[in-house]
């Protein structure tokens, strides 16, 4: 790997988060599920401090960064920006090809962008406790580490098929000082329910969801910390889409195509949203492709929709790009993308045009994962290898066609607690997953009934 020609003591730490929120008018609110009127600040800070439940529901372009928040970042903040000459090499591409990576965080992804002003805020709150979902573990991994620089606990709800997928992603949290378990788990009314229903059940976000938010609703010390798809927290991640706009400006360089993987939509948004906001603002214009699994496709296959954020129905309603929040994804290895839904804010800018989407398969991920390891030299996490096969097959096409281009992707995490998933693809035991379009419209037929004037746009 060839890193673009600046010091990263060069780059300043963003002072302030974008909110893409002011940039899209049309953006639908999150309503109450039982009035169907905007859900409010009030309706939210039964889970979340108030301070947070502002961020989620604001219009305001830039948010201050407290300043100890910005202090905690400064321990691998900025992430570097790579341009990966020898991927170009190998593909024989003239597409110039740059990479964000975010697997220098001591959790080996970007998620403690959020983890950190979440426990930060929930801390000034005397919050004692904070439960959460995960999917692959990077989220809870994230979520723990922080929990112990703020001194608060951490339970972890982590999808049952991951938490035996991935020991070690649960041993990290458990180093950090959470608590981790299979979801659906004893510990739940919803997961004993689950449970007594299908004893086998692998999981899904939604329910891990759904865990973590009856925990934060029955205990008044206790809050909940999402990791993905709220907009609070796609606010807190466009850190990463600021830092590379001003490291490609110290380049001389300026993408016209931006790539990321898409789950719940943080990671994608906060390398994307900056730049897109630029472009509404009437700066350059870029494309922009959502990466997913062919298996879990939301942004390619899913309804536009109010629908819940978690499968029993305890989050507000969300105006997203659904496949129904009952709908419980393949097994597949990426568990980071295995969501029903997406950001809102996602799915509003796919719904404007402002970016594309395109599915995947996990074979072919992986195989696009161990070709940029083996010339860059870092193995990524399943889900950054569906922007590497997305970027991969841009390159060859500028390859084809002889037209260059200048390529930014998102390489959200590492993989060195993925490698059993890797030692599965070279042994020929791994296997593309089959979206299941029955089940969709089976949870489809689910969706949540609209009260009030909104109701008409389900």
């Amino acid at each position: 790997m060839e890193s673009v020609k600046y010091q990263l003591s060069d780059i300043q730490i963003p002072r302030a988060w974008y909110n893409i929120a002011a940039d899209l008018p049309r953006l639908a609110p999150p309503l109450h599920p039982a009035t169907g009127a905007p859900a409010s600040v009030d309706d939210l800070t039964g889970i979340m401090p108030k301070e947070v439940a502002e961020q989620e529901l604001s219009t305001t372009r830039e948010i201050e960064i407290p300043d100890p928040v910005r202090q905690l970042y400064a321990q691998w903040r900025p992430s570097p920006l790579f341009r990966a000459r020898r991927l170009e090499r190998a593909l024989n591409t003239p597409a110039r090809i740059y990479y964000k990576y975010e697997g220098g965080s001591p959790a080996g992804s970007h998620k403690p962008n959020t983890a950190i002003p979440q426990c930060f805020y929930n801390q000034q709150a005397g919050i004692r406790r904070l439960t959460t979902e995960t999917g692959a573990g990077q989220w809870g991994s994230a979520l723990a580490f922080a929990g112990a620089l703020f001194g608060i606990d951490v339970q972890v709800h982590m999808v049952r098929v991951s938490y035996h997928q991935k020991p070690q992603r649960r041993a990290l949290m458990h180093a950090y000082g959470a608590t981790c378990l299979p979801s659906p788990s004893r510990a739940t009314d919803v997961g004993s329910r689950i449970l007594d229903d299908d004893p086998d059940c692998p999981g899904s976000l939604g329910i891990a969801t759904s865990e973590a938010l009856e925990l934060a609703m029955n205990d008044p010390h206790t809050n909940y910390a999402g990791g993905s798809v709220l907009n609070n927290v796609v606010l807190h991640q466009t850190l990463i889409g600021q830092e590379a706009m001003t490291q490609l400006d110290m380049a001389d360089d300026y993408p016209d195509l931006v790539v990321g993987c898409a789950g719940g939509g943080s990671n994608l948004g906060g390398l994307a949203f900056p730049f897109l906001g630029a472009q509404l603002r009437g700066g350059d214009s870029v494309q922009v492709i959502a990466a997913e699994p062919e298996a879990c496709p939301s942004l390619t296959r899913g309804t536009v929709a109010y629908d819940f954020g978690d499968a029993t129905g305890l989050t507000p309603l969300m105006r997203m790009h659904t496949l129904g929040h009952s709908f419980v994804p393949p097994s597949i290895h990426a568990g980071g993308l295995r969501y029903h839904g997406i950001s809102p804010l996602v799915s509003q800018a796919l719904s404007e045009g402002l970016m594309e989407a395109r599915a995947v398969p996990q074979t072919r991920c992986f195989e696009a994962g161990l070709a940029f390891a083996r010339s860059e030299g870092i193995v990524p996490a399943p889900e950054s290898t569906h922007a590497v096969r997305v970027v991969i097959d841009e390159a060859v096409r500028c390859r084809e066609e002889g037209r260059p281009r200048v390529m930014l992707f998102g390489l959200s995490g590492h993989g060195h607690f993925d490698l059993g998933s890797y030692e599965k693809y070279l042994a020929g035991e791994l296997s593309d997953e089959a979206f299941d379009p029955d089940g969709v419209a089976r949870s489809l037929t689910a969706l949540p009934e609209v009260p009030g004037p909104a109701g008409a746009e389900n």
